[in-house]
């Protein structure tokens, strides 16, 4: 039997609960979804997924991440609200794909964890299920475990089993629509253009389930605890003087009320300028080498460097004494003008971070 993988927290309790109704039948794990964005976060449930199906010594296979593919079957269709008919193109797609795959590995049924999913219409799933089966000539298993406190069941094995537990269903449309209905910003879509990991986002959680697995494997025991904080994002920032754009390094973690600002030098002191506008400060590159102990020659190689997230936020603290400073800090190569306009659109919002604690 092949079962479609959505997610571990899905996977974990439907899979058991097969091999109780289905103790002979051999069982692959077979993860192919091509609707979850971005890729980090596909990667993470892929390799959380993997994880759980190696606990349940079931086979695993990873399906191609036809991201493409999957864009243009749903073309048309991206406004579609969650259960509507982007839902019903996409099991349409991840079912008749796992018909073939399990057509290709010589299996003779076929199932999905997505009957698992409160989130997910089961009359549409098995509806979807029965027009392939008749195409296909494969069995598709519809079980319905969700009955008799299985969901309740589901959340508490998946808790037990630490598994990662995603805050949304997978695709960029339903996202931006959960977030919207949230007032909140849909930090998953956004990397910086310095590629560094940010608090709170996905590849800071792929870095920790990583972490997780190196601990299990050598017997180290550890719970995941979450935290809640205030979080940021920069969206857009830029440097002018005299009527130019220059090369500019924003510091993590600023705030223009305005988002636009002229401002001039105020004074000079240890290569940095004070601007009299929202408290900016500008560093020269001779000044931001001394803060951070490094030597860079560019601001190209200030955003290329390996310098992280959090030596930054001890950078900031160094110069201006304070972690938490929402004022913006900006390097630039030499402060040779005395006014400058900045820009800077950032977000601030309330988000939540999980973490490891080791217990030996």
């Amino acid at each position: 039997m092949l079962v479609q993988i959505c997610c571990s927290v899905d996977s974990a309790y439907y899979i058991r609960k097969l091999r109780e109704r289905y103790p002979k039948k051999r069982i692959v794990g077979f993860f192919y979804d091509p609707n979850i964005h971005p890729y980090s976060e596909y990667y993470l449930r892929m390799i959380d997924a993997r994880r759980s199906c190696e606990r349940l010594e079931v086979e695993f296979v990873e399906g191609e991440y036809d991201v493409e593919g999957w864009l243009e079957a749903v073309r048309g269709f991206e406004d579609e609200p969650e259960k509507g008919k982007r839902c019903t193109i996409c099991f349409d797609d991840r079912l008749e794909k796992s018909a073939k795959k399990a057509v290709e590995m010589g299996l003779d049924e076929v199932t999905t964890t997505l009957l698992m999913s409160p989130k997910k219409d089961f009359s549409t799933l098995e509806k979807v299920s029965k027009s392939l089966e008749k195409r296909y000539g494969i069995r598709f298993i519809v079980e319905d475990f969700r009955k008799g406190g299985g969901t309740q069941a589901q959340f508490a094995l998946s808790k037990e089993e630490k598994n990662y537990h995603q805050n949304y269903c997978g695709c960029l449309f339903a996202l931006n629509d959960q977030r919207a209905s949230q007032g909140r910003l849909a930090s998953e879509l956004i990397s910086p253009v310095d590629r560094r990991i940010l608090p709170g986002s996905i590849e800071e959680r792929v870095a920790m389930y990583e972490k997780r697995l190196f601990l299990e494997e050598k017997g180290i025991a550890y719970r995941i605890v979450r935290e809640r904080f205030l979080n940021s994002r920069l969206l857009r920032a830029y440097v002018k003087t005299e009527g130019k754009v220059i090369p500019s390094f924003f510091f993590p973690g600023g705030k223009l009320p305005r988002k636009k600002e002229k401002a001039r030098v105020d004074f000079i002191h240890g290569g940095i300028a004070y601007l009299n506008r929202e408290n900016i400060r500008i560093l020269d590159l001779a000044a931001f080498n001394k803060a951070a102990n490094r030597v860079f020659s560019s601001i190209t190689e200030v955003i290329d460097s390996d310098l992280s997230y959090d030596d930054f936020v001890a950078i900031k603290r160094k110069i201006t004494g304070n972690r938490e400073s929402f004022s913006p800090i900006i390097v630039i190569d030499r402060i040779e003008s005395e006014r400058y306009e900045v820009v800077m659109e950032s977000e601030f919002y309330e988000d939540t971070r999980e973490f490891l604690v080791t217990l030996s």
